[in-house]
Protein backbone atom coordinates (compact mmCIF):
# COMPACT_ATOMS: atom_id res chain seq x y z
CA UNK A 1 0.00 0.00 0.00
CA UNK A 2 1.47 3.35 -1.00
CA UNK A 3 1.41 6.29 1.37
CA UNK A 4 -1.20 8.98 0.67
CA UNK A 5 0.14 12.34 -0.47
CA UNK A 6 0.13 14.48 2.65
CA UNK A 7 0.26 17.90 0.96
CA UNK A 8 -3.33 18.82 1.98
CA UNK A 9 -2.59 17.87 5.60
CA UNK A 10 0.64 19.89 5.54
CA UNK A 11 -1.18 22.93 4.13
CA UNK A 12 -3.89 22.67 6.80
CA UNK A 13 -1.32 22.31 9.62
CA UNK A 14 -0.09 25.83 8.87
CA UNK A 15 -3.38 27.20 10.26
CA UNK A 16 -3.58 25.54 13.70
CA UNK A 17 -0.85 27.05 15.88
CA UNK A 18 1.03 24.68 18.19
CA UNK A 19 -1.28 22.00 19.60
CA UNK A 20 -0.30 20.02 22.70
CA UNK A 21 -2.49 16.96 22.04
CA UNK A 22 -3.38 15.66 18.59
CA UNK A 23 -5.67 12.86 17.42
CA UNK A 24 -5.94 11.38 13.95
CA UNK A 25 -9.21 9.51 13.39
CA UNK A 26 -9.07 6.37 11.22
CA UNK A 27 -5.28 6.70 11.08
CA UNK A 28 -4.60 3.64 8.94
CA UNK A 29 -0.92 2.74 9.08
CA UNK A 30 -0.05 6.05 10.72
CA UNK A 31 1.22 8.25 7.88
CA UNK A 32 -0.79 11.31 8.93
CA UNK A 33 -0.20 10.89 12.65
CA UNK A 34 3.54 10.45 12.18
CA UNK A 35 3.64 13.51 9.92
CA UNK A 36 1.84 15.55 12.60
CA UNK A 37 4.29 14.27 15.24
CA UNK A 38 7.18 15.57 13.12
CA UNK A 39 5.39 18.85 12.37
CA UNK A 40 4.57 19.50 16.05
CA UNK A 41 7.51 18.03 18.03
CA UNK A 42 6.19 19.16 21.43
CA UNK A 43 2.76 17.54 20.95
CA UNK A 44 1.52 14.15 22.07
CA UNK A 45 -0.03 12.42 19.07
CA UNK A 46 -2.60 9.64 19.11
CA UNK A 47 -4.04 7.67 16.25
CA UNK A 48 -7.18 5.58 16.39
CA UNK A 49 -8.38 3.09 13.80
CA UNK A 50 -11.07 0.42 13.74
CA UNK A 51 -8.66 -2.07 12.10
CA UNK A 52 -6.39 -3.94 14.51
CA UNK A 53 -4.03 -4.77 11.61
CA UNK A 54 -3.66 -1.06 10.81
CA UNK A 55 -3.02 -0.20 14.47
CA UNK A 56 -0.33 -2.89 14.69
CA UNK A 57 1.31 -1.66 11.46
CA UNK A 58 1.24 1.95 12.69
CA UNK A 59 2.62 0.99 16.10
CA UNK A 60 5.49 -0.91 14.46
CA UNK A 61 6.53 2.30 12.68
CA UNK A 62 7.03 4.33 15.87
CA UNK A 63 10.50 3.01 16.68
CA UNK A 64 12.09 4.26 19.88
CA UNK A 65 9.75 6.64 21.65
CA UNK A 66 10.83 6.67 25.30
CA UNK A 67 8.53 9.61 26.09
CA UNK A 68 5.45 7.88 24.69
CA UNK A 69 4.77 10.90 22.48
CA UNK A 70 3.11 8.86 19.71
CA UNK A 71 0.69 5.99 20.25
CA UNK A 72 -1.99 4.13 18.33
CA UNK A 73 -5.17 2.50 19.63
CA UNK A 74 -7.87 0.33 18.14
CA UNK A 75 -11.30 1.87 18.30
CA UNK A 76 -14.09 3.10 16.14
CA UNK A 77 -14.74 6.66 15.18
CA UNK A 78 -18.14 6.36 16.91
CA UNK A 79 -17.50 6.44 19.81
CA UNK A 80 -13.90 7.63 20.02
CA UNK A 81 -12.11 5.88 22.91
CA UNK A 82 -10.96 9.10 24.60
CA UNK A 83 -12.39 11.38 27.32
CA UNK A 84 -14.11 14.70 26.68
CA UNK A 85 -11.98 17.80 25.93
CA UNK A 86 -8.82 15.72 25.44
CA UNK A 87 -7.33 17.17 22.21
CA UNK A 88 -6.32 20.53 20.74
CA UNK A 89 -6.29 19.18 17.18
CA UNK A 90 -8.21 16.38 15.49
CA UNK A 91 -7.30 15.37 11.93
CA UNK A 92 -9.46 13.34 9.57
CA UNK A 93 -7.97 12.28 6.21
CA UNK A 94 -10.16 10.90 3.43
CA UNK A 95 -12.82 9.70 5.86
CA UNK A 96 -16.25 10.81 7.01
CA UNK A 97 -16.07 13.16 9.97
CA UNK A 98 -17.76 11.84 13.14
CA UNK A 99 -18.88 15.39 14.00
CA UNK A 100 -20.45 14.75 17.42
CA UNK A 101 -17.51 12.66 18.60
CA UNK A 102 -14.93 15.17 17.36
CA UNK A 103 -16.79 17.97 19.15
CA UNK A 104 -16.80 15.87 22.32
CA UNK A 105 -13.06 15.06 22.40
CA UNK A 106 -11.88 18.45 21.14
CA UNK A 107 -11.19 21.23 23.63
CA UNK A 108 -12.96 24.56 23.04
CA UNK A 109 -10.70 26.61 20.79
CA UNK A 110 -9.23 23.44 19.28
CA UNK A 111 -9.10 22.74 15.56
CA UNK A 112 -10.43 20.08 13.23
CA UNK A 113 -8.55 19.41 10.02
CA UNK A 114 -10.36 17.67 7.18
CA UNK A 115 -7.92 16.74 4.43
CA UNK A 116 -8.71 14.99 1.17
CA UNK A 117 -5.68 13.61 -0.65
CA UNK A 118 -7.35 13.09 -4.03
CA UNK A 119 -9.31 15.47 -6.26
CA UNK A 120 -13.06 15.19 -5.80
CA UNK A 121 -12.94 13.46 -2.39
CA UNK A 122 -14.18 16.48 -0.44
CA UNK A 123 -17.94 16.62 0.16
CA UNK A 124 -19.50 19.01 -2.33
CA UNK A 125 -22.95 20.30 -3.16
CA UNK A 126 -25.77 19.18 -0.91
CA UNK A 127 -23.54 16.73 1.01
CA UNK A 128 -20.95 19.46 1.65
CA UNK A 129 -23.57 21.96 2.85
CA UNK A 130 -25.08 19.29 5.13
CA UNK A 131 -21.66 18.66 6.74
CA UNK A 132 -21.02 22.40 7.14
CA UNK A 133 -24.39 22.81 8.91
CA UNK A 134 -23.63 19.88 11.24
CA UNK A 135 -20.26 21.40 12.10
CA UNK A 136 -21.84 24.83 12.73
CA UNK A 137 -24.52 23.30 15.00
CA UNK A 138 -21.73 21.79 17.11
CA UNK A 139 -20.00 25.17 17.46
CA UNK A 140 -17.35 24.91 14.73
CA UNK A 141 -16.29 28.08 12.91
CA UNK A 142 -14.43 28.15 9.56
CA UNK A 143 -10.74 29.08 9.68
CA UNK A 144 -9.30 28.24 6.25
CA UNK A 145 -9.84 25.96 3.29
CA UNK A 146 -8.23 25.45 -0.06
CA UNK A 147 -6.65 23.22 -2.65
CA UNK A 148 -3.23 21.73 -1.93
CA UNK A 149 -1.30 19.34 -4.15
CA UNK A 150 -3.69 16.76 -5.57
CA UNK A 151 -6.37 17.35 -2.93
CA UNK A 152 -7.99 19.88 -0.62
CA UNK A 153 -8.30 20.77 3.04
CA UNK A 154 -10.44 22.69 5.48
CA UNK A 155 -9.72 23.83 9.00
CA UNK A 156 -12.44 24.71 11.49
CA UNK A 157 -12.18 25.84 15.11
CA UNK A 158 -14.44 24.75 17.95
CA UNK A 159 -15.90 27.79 19.67
CA UNK A 160 -18.07 27.62 22.75
CA UNK A 161 -20.25 24.57 23.22
CA UNK A 162 -23.34 24.69 21.03
CA UNK A 163 -26.61 22.95 21.75
CA UNK A 164 -26.77 19.36 20.58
Amino acid sequence: MSAPPLTPLAAAALHVGAPERILQVQCGEGDGALFLAREFPAARVRGVDSSLASVRAASARIGLDPEGRVAFKQGGPRPLPYPDDQFDLVAVLDEAVPVAEVARVLRPGGHLIRAHTEPGRAPRGLRGRWLERRLARRGFEPVESGEAGPGSFSVVRLGGRAAV
